[in-house]
């Protein structure tokens, strides 16, 4: 006799590597306590709706919290030849509790069974992702109160450009992240949806109560159409996407805290706990932390270009493609979980190496923008003023000094109306101090930017 919960119908049994391919057991027992949960929510309403008895839904929940236990315990054996979590707990319930235990699947399949799991899953997962996010933004904004007057070099295209306030800079992650965590908390509109009860894909003819079990599983809302119901893995698509991006954001961050941590940089230094060491140079500390994030970006977002060629084509209502909608997801979440709490770690533990960022912008070309500035507040043309400032960086690279060091009488020759105030100007920590505009890297300005940061994340 088979043991398949659909073997009445076939006269021969597949052969174990069939099993083994058929099967998702090996993955989809992430999802056991999701499942219990939703099969102890369809009980409940079984047994209101008099279509199992009281009895039997007692004998049920009790069974089934008894198998959750075991497994986490290690003492639930799981089965590939069961193929999957669902028929693996609805055989050992039956097997524990007997006749009873015939009776939870009454009203629902294995579809809307998973994709009710799938559900539960991914919107708590989704939550558990917006705290690790809100987190970090907290590490970040800590990191910025301590450098509001920490001058760096600003690039653009990896060349120095201006010099900004180091929190402005760090600051920009923080806004990444927020868009980030809007993203997934407006996905959750779509992913807090019960499925549960559409059965198959028409529906059952059993008098349930689905609208009962949206209430017992606090689902917002609830499937209209039972096709779509045990069809739809748009918000799968939709996490994996939200996912990617964040991984993406992360990536850039990443690039920045390596090039930043270099020897010819050194604007930062990592703790050892976030750094490893070299097999064959003993003077190596690699910030290998921030390279695997930057890395794993190309799992997430194969994840994400995956399921959306799962989907392609695929006709309603369920098909078997859709058991591929699990690894990459759990995976995309695990990759970005670690990746959250790893950064969170590694800002918070990083020395940020204020005198040699000083040094840096006290020696390059970043305050040409100021210079040109001065001649415009003076009534220059501003394209006159950047030509007239281009000859002046010219003539500084040609005999291998800075800005703050061109003799008085060098730029009076360039233009007259330079004046011995033009050192005091192209100070760094003025050229900085002087941007005024909203949302610039002004001190005031990112005071301003960090009140309004604190009201978000306090709300």
């Amino acid at each position: 006799m088979s043991n398949k919960a659909w073997g009445g119908r076939f006269s021969e049994q597949p052969e174990d590597w069939v099993d083994e391919f058929n099967a998702s057991i090996h993955f989809d027992k992430t999802l056991i306590q999701y499942d219990v949960q939703g099969s102890i929510a369809h009980a409940k309403m079984l047994a209101k709706q008099d279509i199992i008895t009281d009895s039997d839904c007692d004998q049920i929940i009790e069974g089934l919290n008894a198998i959750l236990t075991d497994y986490e315990q290690n003492n639930l054996e799981l089965d590939a030849s069961l193929e999957d979590i669902h028929l693996n707990i609805e055989h050992e319930l039956i097997k524990r509790i007997g006749d009873a235990g015939g009776r939870l699947h009454t009203g629902r399949s294995r579809n809307d069974q998973v994709a009710t799991d799938m559900h539960l899953y991914t919107k708590a997962e989704v939550k558990s992702i917006i705290a690790l996010i809100t987190r970090f933004q907290h590490t970040i904004v800590n990191t910025a109160e301590s450098h509001i007057n920490t001058i760096m070099p600003g690039y653009t295209h990896l060349q120095r450009a201006q010099p900004i306030s180091f929190a402005h800079h760090i600051l920009t992650y923080y806004w990444m992240l927020e868009r980030d965590k809007s993203r997934f908390q407006d996905s959750l509109k779509r992913i807090d949806m019960s499925p549960l009860g559409a059965a198959a894909l028409s529906g059952t003819t059993y008098p349930i109560d689905r609208h009962e079990t949206q209430s017992l599983l606090d689902f917002s809302a609830i499937y209209e159409n039972s096709m779509d119901a045990v069809s739809d893995r748009d918000y799968i698509v939709e996490t994996l996407h939200n996912i990617s991006l964040t991984m993406v954001h992360l990536s850039r961050f990443a690039e920045e805290i390596i090039f930043w941590s270099s020897a010819e940089a050194n604007f930062i230094t990592l703790s050892d706990a976030f750094s490893t060491g070299s097999s064959i140079m003993p003077q190596k500390k690699n910030p290998d932390m921030a390279e695997l994030i930057r890395g794993k970006v190309g799992r997430t977002t194969g994840h994400l270009m995956s399921m959306l060629m799962t989907l392609k084509g695929l006709p309603l209502a369920y098909n078997k493609d859709m058991q591929e909608d699990k690894e990459g997801l759990f995976d995309a979440v695990h990759t970005l979980k670690g990746s959250l709490r790893i950064f969170d770690g590694m800002i918070d533990s990083m020395t940020v190496n204020v005198e040699r960022l000083q040094q840096t912008v006290y020696n390059d070309f970043s305050n040409a923008t100021e210079l040109a500035d001065y001649l415009v507040n003076k009534g220059v043309p501003f394209r006159s003023a950047h030509e007239v400032v281009g000859k002046i960086v010219l003539w500084s690279i040609q005999h291998n000094i800075y800005l703050l060091d061109v003799p008085l009488a060098q730029y009076q020759s360039a233009h007259e109306l330079i004046e011995a105030d033009i050192y005091e100007y192209l100070k760094p920590e003025n050229c900085v101090s002087r941007r005024i505009s909203y949302g610039s890297t002004g001190q005031s300005s990112v005071k301003q930017q960090l009140e309004i940061i604190h009201k978000q994340l306090n709300n």
